[in-house]
């Protein structure tokens, strides 16, 4: 049996061949029926389907890959799955137990695997744990609305030309009777323009300071004087303002819940960390342009 050596190499493949090495041996797998099916028999994850040099590969190992394939391929028919990960895994297996002495760069990859691995099946544990009552979620909603001040909103129309006079010859019209719509859909510039200049519904900072100042001093059915902003020369009418209501707590229920299964689940990852004993030390002497030096490891 053949040994490799990664801690170093002399050469190094162009990264597209690279790629096309890791596809021959991890995925070509997938899609060709190479391992006998297993007979009807009693299944559990520790079931053996293959031994590698006197490791066992299970079902278990099977599923845990499954789960780590994209989602397009966990869609493919289950017989061409099962003998392709089958495969794969005897496949990877077998290369890596010719590996006589990994990279530095190696050992670290698998040692930051390792711990996202873990870290994400403990979070997953906690998640399943969380439990938002309905007391909570009301206390969210208090929270939320206890100082609510609904903000005035506009519904507005507006016609947007590149000069003063421009806006002013627009502003006669109008006074003559010019209806207002049909103005913005023949001369208005901006891209409202063809909806009749309407630009729907909109609360206080939606709009560039001297629009929005326009339109509060606006009645509704108004028309403003020509009005400048960095886009050019506005035309504005007000249609109608409104006070928007407080929403009840069963239309922000869901939102509610989320938001507080989110608060917990952070604060339980935040105990975590605050009893692993973290000490972080000074970095501010480290160029953060150190990432992207390859000489450090050799992978």
């Amino acid at each position: 049996m053949f040994s490799v050596n990664v801690a170093g190499r002399r050469g190094k493949p162009e990264k597209h061949c690279m790629q096309a090495i890791r596809g021959l041996f991890l995925g070509a797998a997938l899609g060709l029926g190479l391992i006998p099916q297993v007979q009807a028999q009693e299944v559990t994850a520790d079931t053996v389907v293959a031994t590698v040099g006197g490791e066992d590969i299970t079902i278990g190992h099977l599923i845990a890959m499954l789960r780590s394939l994209p989602a397009e391929q966990q869609q493919m028919p289950n017989d061409v799955l099962f003998d392709g990960l089958i495969e794969r895994l005897i496949q990877q297996m077998a290369i890596s137990r010719s590996v006589t002495e990994l990279s530095k760069g190696t050992e670290l990859r698998l040692e930051n695997e390792r711990h996202a691995l873990i870290a994400s099946a403990a979070v997953d544990r906690m998640a399943a744990g969380v439990e938002v009552t309905d007391e909570e979620v009301q206390a969210a909603y208090d929270r939320r609305f206890a100082d609510f001040s609904p903000a005035r909103e506009y519904q507005a129309s507006h016609i947007l030309v590149e000069t003063e006079e421009e806006a002013a010859a627009l502003v006669a019209e109008l006074e003559g009777g010019a209806d207002f719509a049909e103005l913005a859909k023949l001369k208005s510039t901006g891209p409202s323009g063809p909806n009749g200049g309407r630009l729907g519904w909109f609360g206080p900072g939606a709009m560039v300071p001297p629009f929005e100042a326009a339109v509060v001093e606006l009645q509704p059915g108004q028309v403003s004087a020509p009005v400048q902003t960095q886009f050019g020369w506005h035309v504005i009418t007000l249609h109608d303002t409104r006070l928007p209501e407080v929403p009840t707590i069963d239309q922000m229920r869901q939102e509610l819940a989320n938001e507080v299964f989110v608060d917990i689940l952070r604060a339980g990852i935040s105990e975590i960390i605050e009893a692993a004993g973290v000490e972080r030390k000074d970095v501010s002497g480290i160029d953060p342009a150190i990432l992207r030096d390859p000489s450090l490891l050799d992978f």
